[in-house]
């Protein structure tokens, strides 16, 4: 029987899985190597967040969050400025799974998990991005699928691309 999957937080969030690259397609001009570094800054000053998903030792995916300073690169951001009327406290910024381990739970443990420690840090009204995942390839659902946030309780607030939306969800501060 497969061990189940647990989420973590940790300040070397991205590091364990080998995340380096910054959210596509802001880092598709830089080079990996300076992706990589500006990644382990941030890393080591304490100022990226993340939940990720382990099966015993292998990191086998993560779910990025910060407050949107932090994370201000979003796909299709004309689209999501033209109708934003509020900002969020929190961005759902990347929703990673690795090759072969694809729907199988992971996404779903790596947002439940960001969300947990959005709570933890106080709460408040969090976005995401996705995609309807039957419209478009697993490995290019960068935020995540629709229906894993339908899951989770977020609400369809928007349309900003042919198959992406602005998922919103407001969560409470963990007692």
């Amino acid at each position: 029987m497969p061990s189940p999957l647990s989420w973590s937080a940790t300040t070397a969030s991205s590091a364990a899985a080998g995340a380096w690259a910054s959210t596509p397609p802001a880092s598709a001009r830089r080079p990996r190597a300076l992706n990589r570094e500006r990644k382990l800054e941030r890393v080591r000053a304490g100022t990226t967040h993340a939940a990720l998903v382990f099966d015993g030792d292998d990191c086998l995916g993560w779910c990025q969050f910060g407050v949107p300073d932090e994370l201000p690169r979003i796909k299709s951001r004309a689209a999501y400025e033209k109708g934003r009327t509020t900002s969020p406290d929190w961005r759902i910024a990347c929703c990673f799974v690795g090759k072969g381990n694809r729907r199988k739970g992971v996404a779903t443990a790596a947002l439940t998990g960001a969300l947990d420690l959005i709570a933890r840090e106080g709460g408040g009204t969090v976005e995401g991005y996705p995609e309807d995942a039957g419209s478009v390839p697993a490995g290019f659902l960068f935020n995540g699928a629709l229906s894993t946030y339908e899951k989770l309780g977020f609400a369809r607030d928007r349309k900003i691309g042919k198959h992406r939306w602005v998922m919103t969800r407001v969560v409470e501060p963990a007692a």
